[in-house]
């Protein structure tokens, strides 16, 4: 068996090697028939084997035994694909397909492990822990309560005036409340006539009672007696 004169990492040139050998009828063998299936078994049993990583790991379809049981059945295939691709590429060379085998493999199980470990961090990265966000939620509503309760009351005492739409910031949102109040009118009570002294005979008497004439001399009351005896008294009078 002739042996191939690049390296593995040099892709076109060997991929043209291979092709080349597998059309001369001189040579024996055809590497093209071994590495094509070989190929697509691999890929065939890679793609199989993430799909189980993620249906076991990810989406928790799996059950973890099962998975990797399932992992453990399809490593063979995928291995042996491997290595009937590197057979075919390293022209019937088995040391150096044993080599490329192992490459290949040892990368591709790098390859599935920082692919999931990102998957995991970047899915994960966005959302915060759940103890912080109760803290923060929890914080966020006992401000917005604290400043509703002041709000309401001070709206709802009667020593402040009315102050119309109030505004409320707290825990990230803005709350409008409709603050009202109120307004007491002070009723006016008819205050009872009292009475007044008699300017000719001294005599006490109510106007209003007596038809604006004294009952004693018969006298007119005065006028300005009359708006004395209809206006309240006052309090320090009262007392």
């Amino acid at each position: 068996m002739p042996e191939s004169q690049y390296r593995a990492r040099q892709v076109g040139a060997k991929t043209h090697e291979v092709v080349d050998y597998d059309h001369d009828d001189s040579k024996p063998g055809k590497p093209l028939h071994i590495l094509v299936p070989g190929g697509l078994v691999a890929l065939g049993a890679l793609g199989v084997i993430i799909l189980v990583i993620y249906q076991t790991w990810f989406e928790n379809q799996l059950d973890q035994t099962t998975g990797i049981i399932l992992l453990v059945i399809l490593a063979p295939f995928y291995i042996g694909g491997v290595f009937l691709f590197s057979y075919g590429y390293e022209l019937y060379n088995i040391p150096r397909a044993f080599r490329l085998t192992a490459i290949i493999v040892f990368l591709t199980l790098a390859a599935v492990v920082i692919v999931a470990v990102l998957f995991l961090v970047l899915a994960g990265g966005g959302k915060l822990p759940e103890g912080s966000s109760k803290k923060k939620s929890s914080g966020g509503g006992s401000k917005t309560q604290a400043r509703n309760v002041s709000s309401s009351s001070s709206g709802g005492g009667s020593g402040f005036p009315n102050l119309g739409n109030v505004v409320v910031l707290g825990g990230g949102r803005t709350h409008t409340r409709e603050v009202t109040r109120e307004v007491v009118k002070e009723v006016e009570v008819p205050v009872a006539p009292r009475s007044i002294n008699c300017p000719n005979c001294n005599r006490a008497y109510v106007p209003a009672d007596e038809k604006y004439i004294c009952p004693s001399c018969g006298a007119p009351t005065p006028k300005e007696l009359i708006d004395e005896s209809e206006q309240p008294k006052a309090r320090g009078s009262e007392q």
